[in-house]
């Protein structure tokens, strides 16, 4: 059900549109990368989901990529107009593992002139990759036309191909575009239903919803999330000459309920699936968000060696997370996991649901056995927090906040809210602090 209430455009103006980012360098400085790079989504508001509407045209809120740099030990910040959406799953920006490449793309259009609505928004069907070359002045290098609605991104170790995954009404497709010396390649475009991911239900594409692709560190293989039907597929990428090909590589595996995202552990030997738990036949967001915590599951992957017939995946382990957990993130060295929960934050303040906090959640992952094991939730304050990330070192944590809430200042408005990680025997959490950025941020990446 769609409502407007008042109060919409007051917590927008309230926000307010920071014409500089500010970049903490005492926050940003602390963080082991050469550069962060945070996506920000213009056209939508918290309680857009709830209503319907999007952001009042007065707050003058933009779609943004947004890039801060250390240069000679100075943070330096660029911004560039870039199309995406916060209705994908957080995985639509990613960074080239040198720092120098952006890959965004587009789950819903650029909002029309005459657009107030969500209805307004046309499909996205656009995959960019912005130069980073120059801190301070980002640069699009080149626009790939993909299938319509891409749900998520995902760049392979060597930076040279772009992995995409789009449903449009027909069908689920996985895309795989190559990217060399500033340009795309041709796309290669692979239906599910093709490769032996189909469903039998009488809804769009039989039932069948791709919203997480990502690739394996060793560069072979590829795990496709299917939230729809609490599957997990894997792929092998061959080369038929010279062209990208894609053939099942082993079981699909069911997981938990609604699996939104996954990772891959840095060692390559597990995935880990973040399984958000939403009822898709709800036709409202009181009735969509669940009322129990969301879970991991923990797939132990076959022997690389394996071949595609005789490859069997096993799920190994599990743990429950937060209420609403989109995001996940695995440290560098693999020993933590960590999920970024919306909790209660995406309710209108006056639903009895609506809660000012969200959360992280950070759990101990140990690589060998696949075993997984809730430390402790940390709150914050912010709603719709999305998108994690720990930094080079595993030292920091960064969580991305959507919006503020009505009357809260710039420390607690939008940006990336920053954790210690506290080492040791039992590992924690340590809040320190919130870099300030546009309205609507909601991943994050990082490189160098």
């Amino acid at each position: 059900m769609i409502r407007a209430i008042p109060s919409v455009l007051a917590i927008a103006l309230s926000i307010g549109v920071p014409s500089v980012v500010a970049a903490q360098p005492d926050l940003v400085g602390r963080i082991s990368a050469n550069r962060i790079a945070v996506i920000s989504d213009g056209d939508f508001v918290a309680q857009t989901y709830a209503t319907g509407r999007l952001a009042p045209r007065q707050a003058g809120y933009r779609d943004t990529l947004t890039v801060l740099s250390i240069v000679d030990g100075k943070v330096v910040t660029g911004t560039i107009p870039i199309s995406n959406s916060v209705t994908a799953a957080p995985e639509i920006l990613q960074l080239t593992e040198d720092g120098q490449t952006a890959f965004v793309t587009e789950r819903l259009g650029e909002r029309p002139a005459a657009g107030d609505t969500i209805k307004d928004l046309p499909p996205g069907r656009r995959l960019f990759a912005v130069d980073l070359s120059d801190a301070a002045a980002p640069r699009l290098a080149d626009t790939a036309e993909i299938a319509a609605f891409p749900e998520s991104l995902s760049v392979s170790p060597d930076g040279r191909r772009i992995a995409v995954v789009s449903n449009t009404s027909e069908a689920s497709f996985v895309q795989i575009v190559g990217y060399r010396d500033g340009r795309f390649g041709p796309v290669a475009r692979f239906n599910l239903a093709e490769l032996g991911v189909t469903g039998s239900a009488s809804t769009p594409r039989g039932g069948v919803t791709a919203t997480n692709v990502h690739w394996h560190p060793g560069g072979r293989l590829l795990a496709v999330n299917v939230n729809t039907q609490n599957r997990v597929a894997f792929f092998e990428v061959t080369d038929d000459n010279g062209a990208p090909g894609l053939r099942l590589w082993g079981n699909i595996v069911d997981v938990g309920a609604d699996p939104f995202v996954g990772r891959f552990t840095p060692d390559g030997r597990h995935y880990l699936t973040s399984n958000w738990g939403r009822d898709f036949a709800a036709t409202d967001i009181e009735g969509r968000i669940p009322r129990t915590p969301s879970t991991i599951s923990v797939v132990r992957l076959a022997d690389p060696e394996a071949s595609a017939d005789a490859a069997r995946h096993d799920v190994v382990a599990g743990a429950e997370t937060g209420l609403s957990a989109e995001g996940i993130a695995v440290s560098p060295d693999g020993r933590l996991v960590a999920t970024v929960n919306m909790r209660g934050t995406a309710f209108l303040p006056e639903s009895t649901r609506f809660q000012r906090d969200a959360s992280v959640t950070l759990l101990s992952f140990d690589p060998v056995t696949g075993d997984l094991a809730r430390i402790a939730d940390y709150p914050f304050e912010g709603s719709l927090p999305e998108g994690g990330v720990f930094d080079r070192t595993g030292d920091h944590f960064l969580a991305t906040v959507f919006q503020g809430h009505e009357g809260a200042g710039p420390e607690a408005g939008a940006g990336l809210e920053i954790f210690r990680v506290v080492k040791g025997d039992r590992p924690s959490l340590e809040r320190i602090g919130r870099v300030t950025l546009p309205h609507g941020a909601h991943h994050v990446d990082l490189a160098g």
